[in-house]
């Protein structure tokens, strides 16, 4: 969790990619979800990391308090025939942190996640307070627990994903919302004879970004489920370093009502009403929706 914070500026992007080692780069997938979670009257981060690489894969459950302090974390190789389904248990001082997998019949898509056939779930001293996949049932019945009474909120996604002109990803905009397709592309403007940026959500153009070599930092606003969600890109590695450099892209979804109505200024901004405003604020209410970050390192491949 130290290396990776939900909330960003524009000039942290730069920040991010150069936290990453040499260690992590093509030679790895590494896909990673941070979850907020209230246990027991106390906030937690959970953060789960999906990998794959020449040796294999593995997956790496970490918490930490409000203070960002690591509370544990647990790691194990699901894909090895021992343990695609277990448990495992920690002692964090008084407090039982438990671990359990069911992973025998995971679908992988192009990344390291499974999409379904699997569940994972932690349970934080004798409460469940996270629980991921589409065997929930299946999982509760394991564990004796009611999902219906974990609190848990998806709140940053960090994700490596690699291409020569064009990357893909999917990914929502806000905890439980629709999954999005996300395509960046790196291109020639024969306009402008210069690179060119093309984003995409849904196969649809969100931002254009032309003389890309003088714009190779910046940020835009683009709307997403009724939302604006602030896109930040740094390129210069693609521009300016070796042929596997890597660009970086963040996307952060802002639902404060303030920020709603600031971005109702931006000329691209859809045609939103005050009875429109006002329904998103009372959407905002009922969901609890928080800020969401999503940072994908795109790398070249030769």
């Amino acid at each position: 969790m130290k290396e990776f914070s939900p909330c960003f500026g524009e000039s942290d992007v730069e920040v991010v990619e150069s936290s990453f080692s040499s260690t992590t780069r093509a030679s790895q997938n590494v896909a990673t979800c941070v979850y907020q979670s209230e246990s027991q009257g106390c906030s937690c981060l959970i953060t789960v990391s999906w990998t794959k690489n020449l040796m294999g894969e593995d997956l790496s459950v970490e918490m930490d308090d409000s203070g960002n302090q690591r509370l544990c974390k647990m790691e194990i190789q699901p894909w090895s025939f021992s343990t695609r389904k277990g448990s495992q248990t920690l002692l964090v001082g008084t407090t039982k942190v438990d671990l359990f997998w069911d992973l025998t019949s995971a679908k992988l898509a192009y990344g390291p996640e499974p999409l379904e056939g699997f569940y994972l779930a932690v349970v934080f001293n004798q409460e469940l307070v996270l629980l991921l996949g589409n065997l929930k049932t299946e999982a509760c019945k394991k564990i004796e627990a009611d999902p219906s009474q974990c609190a848990t909120v998806l709140i940053a996604r960090r994700e490596h994903i690699y291409g020569k002109k064009c990357y893909s990803a999917k990914s929502q905009f806000r905890d439980k919302g629709q999954i999005h397709d996300i395509t960046i592309e790196f291109c020639f403007d024969t306009i402008v004879r210069g690179p060119c940026l093309v984003i995409e959500v849904d196969k649809k153009i969100a931002t254009q970004v032309k003389r890309l070599d003088l714009k190779f930092r910046g940020n835009k606003t683009i709307w997403v489920d009724g939302f604006p969600v602030e896109v930040i890109w740094d390129v210069h590695g693609w521009l300016f370093g070796n042929d596997t450099g890597n660009a970086v892209f963040m996307f952060q979804t802002h639902f404060s009502l303030q920020k709603m109505w600031a971005c109702q200024s931006d000329e691209n901004s859809p045609a939103v009403t005050k009875a429109y405003t006002h329904q998103l604020q009372e959407q905002t209410q009922i969901m609890q929706v928080r800020d969401f970050s999503l940072i994908l390192f795109a790398w070249k491949k030769e």
